[in-house]
């Protein structure tokens, strides 16, 4: 694996770097893409991971001026694409929103890829997000949500802001975008990740963990976050962050892949999550505005990723408790409060 370079574009994300982490520990040589190498913190997180001094080289790339990932991708066998845009950027630019600007990226991004002689495969990071099992007519969902499974992106969603539904168009597109390269000149794979949790090598409370914890934290922007996911999916799928990286790993060490893969180990209503808190942490109360429990019997049908001989280690209490575990290390609940988890 030392002779392996692989290429993760967004190192210093929540997962990129937990994958990059993973990656080193593993015997990779990475290449990681920053949107800025003058960041000391970012650079000095990655420049600090085990193995970094003789396994990792950084360079600066942003998904607006997609070309400069092409030296980054140079030489390199596999490449993870987590880089995305969260808020558009409209100075300077010849993107109208961010759906353009990902979609724009990840197309130069294929063609080095293809241009390096050397890529064998694209690991293209997605997001549970673009796999709603809502009808397309938006009258209800069907049985199941796998990987058959693409959101509408005709509907009105009552709990959407603008940013969650350019997020929402962002990873839909790109993902379809991605999956039409599949061909003989590269294999692609796609990992629609769900909400994720457990543990971060960063120094600020990821989005997504803060998401799992809002009914506790009382949080209203992020508890509306945990609910739009859950009328756009259904319920919510969620998955630890070590289980994304190791499933990310395995579509890089299986010898012919290719295609669209659902990540979670767990899908969960926000009642049900509301309910473990109450079960597990009783000294804490929820206040009633973040308990609601809409009966919804729909059920996870993704089976792709255990095909492939893919083994979830961490089920939901796991990634829940962890997550909170974090959360109090963080600072998240104040110096003066403790949250006791219960076995």
């Amino acid at each position: 694996m030392g002779n392996t370079k692989v290429c993760v574009t967004g190192g210093s994300s929540y997962l990129g770097s937990s994958l990059v982490k993973r990656l080193l520990e593993k015997g990779y040589t990475v290449h990681a893409t920053l949107r800025n190498l003058g960041d000391p913190f970012k650079v000095g997180l990655l420049k600090g991971l085990p193995n970094a001094q003789e396994r990792l080289t950084l360079f600066e790339a942003d998904i607006y001026n997609p070309y400069e990932f092409e030296p980054a991708i140079q030489g390199c066998k596999y490449i993870f694409h987590l880089a995305t845009p969260l808020q558009h950027e409209p100075k300077d630019t010849q993107f109208k929103n961010t759906s353009e600007a990902a979609v724009s990226g990840l197309n130069s991004i294929v063609r080095s890829c293809i241009k390096s002689g050397t890529v064998k495969r694209l690991i293209y990071t997605a997001s549970v997000a673009a796999a709603s099992p809502i009808k397309d007519s938006g009258n209800g969902f069907q049985k199941y949500m796998d990987e058959s499974c693409w959101t509408p992106l005709n509907l009105l969603y009552p709990l959407a802001n603008q940013t969650l539904m350019d997020y929402t168009h962002s990873k839909t597109l790109s993902e379809k975008e991605v999956l039409r390269h599949i061909s003989s000149e590269l294999e692609v794979v796609s990992i629609a990740c769900g909400l994720v949790g457990g543990d971060t090598l960063l120094s600020v409370m990821p989005e997504s963990m803060g998401v799992l914890i809002s009914q506790i934290a009382s949080d209203k922007r992020r508890y509306q976050t945990l609910r739009f996911l859950e009328d756009l999916l259904g319920k919510v799928p969620i998955v630890h962050i070590e289980d994304v990286c190791e499933a990310h790993i395995l579509c890089i060490e299986k010898s012919c892949i290719s295609g669209r893969f659902l990540c979670a180990s767990a899908y969960l209503s926000s009642a049900e999550i509301a309910s473990h808190w109450k079960t597990y942490c009783p000294d804490i109360r929820i206040a009633e505005e973040f308990v609601e429990d809409l009966g919804r019997e729909i059920v996870w049908g993704s089976t792709e990723l255990e095909k492939i001989g893919f083994e979830y280690k961490f089920d939901a209490k796991v990634i829940l408790d962890e997550t909170l575990k974090w959360a109090q290390k963080m600072g998240e609940f104040g110096s003066s409060q403790e949250i006791i988890v219960s076995k």
